[in-house]
Formats: C-alpha cells, sequence, structure tokens
C-alpha cells in the first residue's frame, strides 16, 4: 500500500500530510512547554530566571538556523534535510524528558530546536514543489491552519499531560509521532533534485547573521522585564552591527547565504516586509488582550482562556478558504482586502474602554483573525511563486524567519509604548491610565497595519502582472 501512494493521484497530499505532521510538532513544542514550568520550578527548584530559558533556546534555535537549514537543502535537498529534521526533533524530544537538570533540559531544547528549524525551513518549499500553480493557495492556506492548531493547542494539551502523567510526557509524546513522520516521509517525500554543479555553503555568513539575530532576540525580549536598560541597548546593538555586516558581507559574496538578488524583486520584497507587519500586529494584540480581560474586565484566567482561543479558531477556519479564493481569483483582492481590514479593525481596538461589551470585543477578535487569514495565506502563496526552484528552500526560511522576527519585535514594541505610556497616564489620568496605554498599543498596531496596506496597494501591479507570465517556479 505504502508503495502506491505516489502514483496515487491525491500523491500531493500525502506529502501534504507528511510535512503537516513535522509543521505541527515543530509549532505545538513552541508554547507546550510553557504551561509546565511551574512543575519543572518545583522539580529543578530554579527560578524564573532559569526557567524562561527553556521556551528561549528553543524559539532562538529556530530562529537562528532558519537560513541555514533553507541554503543547505537548496545545496543537499529539501527533503534530505526535512527527513534528518524529524531524526533531530526526536532525539531531542527523548533527551528533554530524560532531563534531570534545567541546565540539562535547556541544552537538550537546543537539539530539537534545530530539527524544528530543518522542518519550518523546507516545508513550504516541499508543498511548492508537490502542488501544481493552481492548488497551491489551498495547500498553504491549509498548511496555515495547522500552525494555528498548534498554537493553539499547546498550552491545553501540555496542562492535561503535565497534570495528568508529569511534565516529561510533553516531549515523549513526540517521539512516536516524529518516528512515524520519519517512516512516512521515505515512502512520501519524492526523491531530491539536487543540482550537479553544488554551491559551496557560506560559513562566515551563516554564523555572523546566528550571532546577530540571537543577540538581537535577546536584546529585544529583554525589554519585557527591564525595559530598555544599557544592557539591553548594548545586547541589541552588537546584534545590529553583526547583521550590518552580515548585508555588507552577502552583497559581495559569490555564493552568500541569502542571495540578495531575491529581494530585487518587488513581490518578494514587499511580501516579506507586510507579513513581518502582520506578525508584528498580531503579537501587539495577542500579548495585552488577556491583561485587558484579566485586570480590565476582571475575568477569570480559564474566561480568559477561553477567550484568547476566539482569534486562532477563526484563522483556522479562514486560512484555507482564503487559500482556496486565491488559486480562483488572484492574490490582490486577498492582501489589499485583508491588510486594509486589519488596519481598521486596530482602529477599533483602540477604541475599546473598560465599558465596552465584552461581545463586541469578540466580535473584534473574529475580525482580526478573517483578516489576518486572508492576508498570510494568499501572501505565503504569492511570494514563494517568484522564487526559482533552486531557491526555494532558503525563500522559506526567510519566510519563516520574518514570522519569528515579527513576533518578538511586536513584543519589544508594545511592551515599550505600554510602560512608557503608562508612566505619563498615571500622573495625570489615575484609574484610566492601563486602558489608555492599552489604547495606544493597539493604536500604534493600526498606523503599522496601515503602511502595510499601503506597500500591498503599491505592489497591485506586479501582483497582477504574475498572472500573464509563466510562474518562475514553472520555469526553472
Amino acid at each position: 500500500m505504502l508503495n502506491s501512494i505516489k502514483t496515487s493521484p491525491n500523491y500531493r497530499w500525502f506529502v501534504f500530510l507528511n510535512v503537516a505532521l513535522g509543521t505541527l510538532m515543530a509549532t505545538l513544542d513552541g508554547s507546550i512547554v510553557n504551561v509546565a514550568l511551574p512543575t519543572m520550578a518545583n522539580e529543578f527548584q530554579v527560578d524564573i530566571n532559569v526557567l524562561q530559558w527553556i521556551p528561549a533556546a528553543y524559539i532562538l534555535t529556530i530562529t537562528g538556523f532558519l537560513l541555514t537549514f533553507g541554503r543547505l537543502a537548496d545545496i543537499y535537498g529539501k527533503n534530505r534535510i526535512y527527513r534528518i529534521g524529524f531524526i533531530g526533533f526526536v532525539i531531542g524530544s527523548i533527551l528533554c524528558g530524560l532531563s534531570t537538570s534545567s541546565q540539562l533540559l535547556i541544552y537538550s531544547r537546543v537539539i530539537q530546536g534545530l530539527g524544528a528549524a530543518m522542518m519550518m525551513a523546507n516545508s513550504l518549499g516541499i508543498i511548492i514543489e508537490a502542488f501544481p500553480k493552481e492548488e497551491r493557495g489551498r495547500a498553504l492556506g491549509t498548511m496555515g491552519t495547522v500552525v494555528a492548531v498548534g498554537n493553539l493547542t499547546g498550552a491545553p494539551l501540555g496542562g492535561i499531560l503535565t497534570g495528568t502523567v508529569g511534565w516529561q510526557s510533553i516531549f515523549f509524546i513526540n517521539v512516536p509521532i516524529g518516528i512515524l513522520g520519519l517512516i512516512l516521509s521515505f515512502f512520501i517525500l519524492p526523491k531530491d533534485n539536487i543540482p550537479e554543479t553544488k554551491g559551496k555553503f557560506d560559513y562566515l555568513g551563516a554564523s555572523l547573521w546566528l550571532i546577530g539575530v540571537v543577540a538581537l532576540i535577546i536584546g529585544l525580549t529583554r525589554v519585557e522585564t527591564l525595559g530598555w536598560s544599557k544592557n539591553v541597548i548594548l545586547t541589541t546593538s552588537f546584534g545590529l552591527v553583526l547583521l550590518l555586516l552580515f548585508y555588507r558581507i552577502e552583497t559581495k559574496s559569490k555564493e552568500p547565504l541569502i542571495d540578495m538578488n531575491l529581494f530585487k524583486n518587488p513581490i518578494f520584497l514587499k511580501g516579506n516586509i507586510t507579513k513581518l507587519i502582520s506578525f508584528i500586529t498580531l503579537i501587539m494584540v495577542t500579548l495585552f488582550l488577556p491583561f485587558y480581560f484579566q485586570d480590565g474586565k476582571g475575568l477569570e484566567p480559564y474566561q480568559v482562556g477561553l477567550l484568547m482561543m476566539v482569534m486562532p479558531i477563526t484563522l483556522s477556519v479562514i486560512s484555507p478558504l482564503s487559500g482556496y479564493l486565491s488559486d480562483k481569483y488572484g492574490y490582490v483582492i486577498l492582501t489589499v482586502g485583508g491588510m486594509a481590514l486589519l488596519s481598521s479593525n486596530l482602529f477599533l481596538f483602540s477604541r475599546i474602554t473598560l465599558d465596552t461589551p465584552i461581545y463586541l470585543v469578540i466580535a473584534a477578535q473574529i475580525i482580526f483573525g478573517i483578516a489576518t487569514g486572508m492576508f498570510q495565506s494568499p501572501n505565503n502563496t504569492l511570494i514563494m511563486s517568484v522564487v526559482p526552484k533552486s531557491q526555494l528552500g532558503i525563500a522559506g526560511g526567510i519566510i519563516a524567519t520574518m514570522r519569528n522576527f515579527g513576533k518578538v519585535v511586536g513584543i519589544a514594541l508594545s511592551v515599550g509604548i505600554f510602560s512608557a505610556r503608562l508612566r505619563i497616564y498615571t500622573e495625570t489620568r489615575g484609574e484610566e491610565a492601563f486602558i489608555n496605554a492599552l489604547s495606544d498599543i493597539f493604536l500604534v498596531a493600526a498606523v503599522i497595519a496601515f503602511l502595510g496596506l499601503v506597500i500591498c496597494i503599491s505592489d497591485i501591479k506586479h501582483i497582477k502582472d504574475i498572472n500573464s507570465h509563466k510562474d518562475v517556479v514553472e520555469q526553472n
């Protein structure tokens, strides 16, 4: 039966399922550990300053190595690197579950993150090659649902497993799933078309990127707890300097980690910028909305958790529909319309008060999920449609990096705005200081989304031109 999969008329969807399995695991483990941190604190007898590195090590590793594994995939094959990702993820999960100290667990999370980065960097490229042009939007939209489900179920699943079986189970549950995914990949994923003349790997560029991006992310994430302190500014500045040096070297390198010519294509450049903007605004809302529900409305934590499920559930429903519609009617209406809806909805968010009825806030969350789902799936397809087959790996890594960067920048920006405005409003507006500072965050997010809308509108002509030319991916 397994041997007949590659001859099945639905073969492309078997490829999708295999990629979705790895993506779901990697996404799930980004949040599943958070609920178990208090239990780990008691068992390891460490404080939050140490525990924060358990989720952070995973995210930092993924972000730092996405481009590396994307480039290696273009040299040695996307499916090969993806399979190795399954192996790394399983080994890392086993080591996490067997860890007897917080230090060992952090190191094990790095190994797990390496495996996740291999899978995340190549999932889009594998799907793009498996599906014909007229079905790619639907496939990538459905993958958006997989990501949303992973983000949505991580916390509740982690809580159930930790409470009933123990925190180790949140890692051991990956082992049989990962092994199954690895075995199936040998029967499902096609043979890699590796170029006869392999390019050289840019070790200097990869090192500068890794150190620079990790330093920058560490600096930005510490804004949440330390504000813009001297150490935070130094760490962030060090990361930025290395990334600027990385850019300078890449533009002169004969075989760079990133082919900067990709960004000369306005669709690729603007698509990635608007993706970054989309995730910045996403995290600015999802980070502070729980504070509104709990501190502003006085709701219980379980009620807050249920309310915060509204947006990802909506997103998971809209994403595949949006992808299907983009295949049928093109990208312009959905990308421009999605960003326009996002910007206007964020402006409505900025008008909420402590007296705003809950049902209106829920309605705003639903609209937010619709807008995000409308934009992201067609935008992913649009970006990948202008990338040659030989660079699908690195392009997928860039898209995933924009997603992670957006989250980090959104956290730093929103925390910085809230802290600064809260201090000012506390002196002048007393009890209204909290809601006024919160409104300012949402207003800034609305302005950022409006900038994204302007960029989308400026790209309409180039997007329309795609339909009148043969797809670059098909040509190469």
